[in-house]
């Protein structure tokens, strides 16, 4: 739903109740959109402290995987790219 700025001050509480419902509300100044209003809380994304949880209830601490020993090393990716010179190997 676009409104002119005008509008949208006599409108203000119907369309605050829509951008809430999900719905876009852009607000137009001489035509041209010049704002949108957006709900604060957003439903979605990722919540860090559950996923920490669910990390550490299989397994994963801290930053790092675990990797084989053979391909926990700086030079694995050189290798596996076939980047890696013939002395390196």
């Amino acid at each position: 739903m676009e409104v002119g700025v005008r509008e949208a001050k006599t409108r203000l509480s119907e369309l605050v109740r829509a951008a809430r419902n999900g719905e876009r509300v852009i607000i137009t100044a001489h035509g041209r959109p010049t704002v949108e209003l957006v709900r604060c809380d957003r439903r979605g994304g990722i919540d860090f402290a559950r996923l920490e949880v669910a990390r550490r209830a299989i397994g994963l601490d801290g930053d790092r995987e675990r990797w084989s020993e053979e391909l926990d090393e700086p030079s694995c990716s050189r290798r596996v790219l076939g980047l890696a010179d013939e002395d390196e190997e």
